[in-house]
C-alpha cells in the first residue's frame, strides 16, 4: 500500500490477516494472470479432483 498510515491503522482495527488468507490472495493475483483458456482448464482441473475423477492422461496445454 502506498499510504503507510492507512495500512497501520488497518492493521490496529482488523489485525493481521491469516496465512491462508494471504495464500489465497496471491493464488487468486495468480489466476487472473492466466489466460482464459488457461483459466478453465485449471477450473476444470479442481473440478475433477474435487469429484474424484480420474485425472486426464495428458497435460491439459
Amino acid at each position: 500500500m502506498k499510504n503507510l498510515n492507512f495500512a497501520a491503522e488497518l492493521h490496529l482495527k482488523l489485525g493481521a490477516p491469516a496465512t491462508g488468507t494471504v495464500e489465497s490472495l496471491r493464488l487468486l493475483r495468480a489466476f487472473l494472470k492466466l489466460e482464459p483458456r488457461q483459466r478453465f482448464e485449471v477450473i476444470k482441473l479442481v473440478e475433477d479432483l474435487a469429484t474424484e475423477e480420474a485425472l486426464p492422461e495428458h497435460p491439459l496445454s
